[in-house]
């Protein structure tokens, strides 16, 4: 029996795109995981994660990831109905995700405050009937979710220096962040413009200047209008 699981990296960044992983594994390797002490990614040093990345690529039958971009965010937060947003395309990219994975059981860290919503949602979007098992904090309790964070986690630092190497430095991409939060206000002086790799329905720009507020709520008014 193949086993898998599901989880993501990035979900509350203004900058980047937000990563879906899974890692698929047979039932009788999933002890290996524990041997090699994989946990929530969010747990562990950078250099960690790295080493155990590249252990579970060892170890695992598949391992899958697909980025979803700022614009697509975006036009699901901005344009989405209810029920219909972000925990949404979470579920469409999560249901991708697994059709690659080959599993017969998937663990997915849920997104929506209604676990069994976003269970139903993902598995009528699968190719083939997977047993769903969709829990919050997953990623805590279960070592093949913790090897999904880990993937998703790294795959997503990546793409952050990436664009670092086209923006400069600007801290983790996390609104919370003050050297992000710097970054954002002094782009909008320079350029008067929001930097393309931002997600530009995030509300913190109403709380950084005048400036941002208007750049925020000009490119919501003609978001809505396309």
């Amino acid at each position: 029996m193949i086993i898998a699981g599901v989880d993501d990296a990035g979900r509350g960044s203004i900058m980047g795109p937000l990563v879906i992983a899974g890692v698929s594994i047979e039932e009788d390797k999933l002890n290996e995981l524990v041997n090699i002490r994989v946990k929530d990614s969010k747990l562990l040093s950078p250099r960690r994660r790295m080493k155990l990345y590249q252990l579970i690529h060892n170890l695992a039958y598949k391992v899958f990831c697909l980025k979803i971009p700022p614009d697509e965010i975006d036009r699901y937060v901005i344009l989405g109905k209810k029920f219909k947003r972000l925990n949404y395309l979470e579920a469409i990219y999560m249901a991708k995700v697994i059709n690659e994975l080959d599993c017969d059981v998937v663990y997915v860290d849920a997104s929506d405050v209604d676990s069994n919503r976003f269970k139903e949602q993902i598995s009528s979007m699968l190719k083939k009937d997977v047993e769903i098992f969709s829990l919050h904090h997953a990623d805590r309790i279960y070592p093949i979710v913790s090897a999904a964070s880990i993937i998703a986690k790294v795959e997503r630092d990546l793409e952050i220096e990436k664009l670092k190497v086209e923006y400069g430095e600007f801290g983790s991409g996390y609104p919370s962040d003050p050297r992000t939060r710097e970054f954002l206000i002094k782009w909008v002086e320079k350029y008067n413009s929001l930097p393309k790799d931002s997600r530009k329905s995030w509300k913190i720009w109403k709380k950084l200047t005048n400036k941002t507020l208007d750049l925020y709520m000009s490119f919501k008014k003609s978001f809505t209008q396309c």
